[in-house]
């Protein structure tokens, strides 16, 4: 199975990286009762931690790095697509060059912290509750034009198609949890 690569804001990699870690936490809070007993509070979860590292290697390796360093350099959060995770609105908080740079082989480590600001609001959109629940939306109730997905769609196929960018699509639809996962028959707001 090929993967599709990673990107993050303008920067694709040409290859993906070697190794990918993400951090799930919830914070939860113990308050003890008389007689040893407790009782467990959900205080809800963070940011999902995203690390991983690579090589970039033949012509040009050093010239790759610099590039995704400019990247690094970009402050604010940007969308980041990796092939097996959920699509991510995410900082840049750490690129470290993990040996001698060479012009023809650079070995380095990336962290992203994704900024969860990006969902506020997701479940309170009618098109969203309307998808997530299974119900159907008249064409004249709702706004904007739509594509219905067929086999082999991708979102950044249908992104390229409509002349958008896939950031573009991804906030034209919350509904979609998983922008590497979209179904047969959905359907995609492009405009």
């Amino acid at each position: 199975m090929r993967l599709s690569p990673m990107r993050y804001k303008t920067y694709t990699w040409p290859h993906n990286p070697r190794v990918y870690s993400i951090d799930y936490e919830r914070k939860m809070a113990v308050n003890k009762t008389p007689f040893g007993l407790f009782h467990l509070q959900d205080l809800g979860r963070t940011n999902r931690i995203m690390e991983g590292g690579g090589e970039f290697v033949g012509e040009g390796a050093y010239a790759q790095f610099g590039q995704l360093a400019n990247v690094f350099y970009d402050s604010g959060p940007g969308l980041l697509i990796h092939p097996l995770w959920q699509a991510a609105n995410a900082y840049f908080v750490s690129l470290r060059l993990e040996q001698e740079p060479r012009p023809d082989y650079v070995r380095y480590s990336f962290a992203f912290w994704e900024d969860d600001s990006w969902y506020t609001g997701v479940a309170s959109q009618t098109v969203g509750s309307a998808a997530d629940s299974g119900g159907t939306q008249s064409s004249m109730a709702r706004e904007g034009t739509y594509h219905r997905v067929a086999r082999g769609d991708t979102l950044w196929a249908i992104a390229r198609q409509y002349g958008q960018s896939l950031e573009t699509l991804i906030a034209l639809n919350p509904q979609i949890r998983n922008p590497n996962l979209i179904r047969i028959g959905n359907e995609v707001r492009v405009k």
